[in-house]
């Protein structure tokens, strides 16, 4: 096979982040604090921002991971606890819970944006709080950047006095109600892991409203060290805080991210147009104008009785052809890991997960890559 690959999502450098890099030797910034975490947190913080919306606090981490291990922390999570959780997702939402030697609790998805079900979601509330274990937190995901129903778990949060950790891993670019993404969890995560809508190689950030949990994130996040002389710790502390360096590439990367998201916006648009021939091939899309997602993978769901052609089929079609695919991430209850753990749903996520793939949506695919996908996904449909 000569024919190069063509990847579900790579990272895209827009030319810059050497500047900052170059900026981080010559002063001899090698470290996980200087110029360029303190410069991309402003960054994030200032896109994230709207007129309407109050003041955030931003924390640069060494990953999406570990932001969600720190806003678990934060909220007072301790084994034994329950944390309700969205089922289709990374594995790397529910882990955290893990850590702390909680339970995940996991909630099913809903069809008109994939992401956590709110009556699900409620049932799974009132049935812990039933058997005496009301949770602690509740974890929502924008899956593949489409930000979920957030005025239905806003109100269930704030009906229950849950709060939310909003998993925006995916979601960076993408708003609701004009609202960006990022800003509307008790607490909020990023993730700029090298196939994410724009990359720090490996990273994340913590979105905090107060600058006390940022601060209290921070600690945390580089050992726990009290203010002494010398080194003392009176609390476990973590290896989290961003590199110097590697914020610099993050710096870069904030100067192109609407023309990244652009970019995905229209690899979307190219599959709409490819599949629109095409009955039993749905192109999964946003559910209405409130909605505004970055599609940072763009997903279809295929209907094998009526398209002639099964999820699985047209994968390999792909693959065949050095084209990277995937199906959607295969829901936490099912992981074999997690086998044990409560699960509240009606098979939603489960459906999504055969009949689901994830297609080629990188901002950097050129039109000959389009002309690849469009002949092999067109050759595959004849068949």
């Amino acid at each position: 096979m000569n024919k190069n690959k063509i990847w579900l999502s790579s990272p895209h450098m827009g030319g810059n982040e050497l500047t900052y890099i170059n900026e981080a030797f010559q002063a001899n910034w090698i470290a996980p604090l200087g110029p360029n975490v303190s410069g991309f947190e402003d960054s994030i913080k200032t896109y994230l921002q709207t007129k309407n919306y109050g003041p955030l606090e931003v924390a640069a981490l060494s990953s999406g991971t570990a932001a969600i291990h720190l806003a678990l922390i934060l909220l007072g999570v301790k084994p034994g606890d329950e944390v309700l959780c969205q089922s289709m997702t990374f594995a790397a939402t529910a882990n955290p819970i893990k850590y702390l030697g909680a339970t995940p609790v996991f909630i099913d998805s809903e069809k008109d944006t994939l992401n956590l079900c709110p009556e699900q979601l409620e049932i799974a509330i009132k049935d812990r709080i039933l058997k005496g274990k009301k949770p602690k937190a509740i974890i929502a995901v924008h899956l593949y950047g489409m930000p979920y129903k957030v005025n239905q778990i806003e109100a269930i949060s704030k009906k229950y006095e849950i709060p939310v950790i909003e998993d925006s891993a995916e979601a960076l670019g993408s708003t609701f109600k004009e609202q960006k993404c990022g800003t509307f969890g008790d607490f909020s995560i990023l993730s700029f892991n090298g196939n994410k809508i724009i990359t720090t190689s490996g990273g994340g950030a913590l979105i905090t409203k107060n600058k006390e949990h940022k601060d209290k994130a921070v600690f945390l996040a580089t050992q726990a060290r009290d203010e002494a002389p010398h080194y003392q710790h009176s609390q476990i502390g973590y290896n989290y805080r961003l590199s110097n360096i590697s914020a610099g590439i993050g710096r870069g990367q904030m100067e192109v991210l609407d023309n990244r998201v652009a970019a995905r916006r229209d690899m979307f648009q190219f599959y709409v147009n490819l599949f629109s021939p095409y009955k039993g091939i749905h192109v999964f899309a946003e559910p209405n104008e409130d909605y505004f997602s970055n599609h940072w993978l763009t997903v279809i769901t295929i209907d094998e009785k009526v398209a002639g052609v099964s999820r699985e089929e047209l994968r390999k079609c792909l693959e065949k052809e050095n084209i990277e695919s995937r199906p959607l991430w295969k829901p936490m209850h099912l992981q074999p890991v997690f086998e044990s753990d409560p699960y509240y749903g009606n098979g939603i996520a489960e459906d999504m997960f055969e009949n689901g793939l994830c297609l080629p949506s990188g901002s950097n695919l050129s039109d000959n890559d389009r002309d690849r996908i469009r002949e092999v996904i067109i050759n595959c449909l004849k068949k």
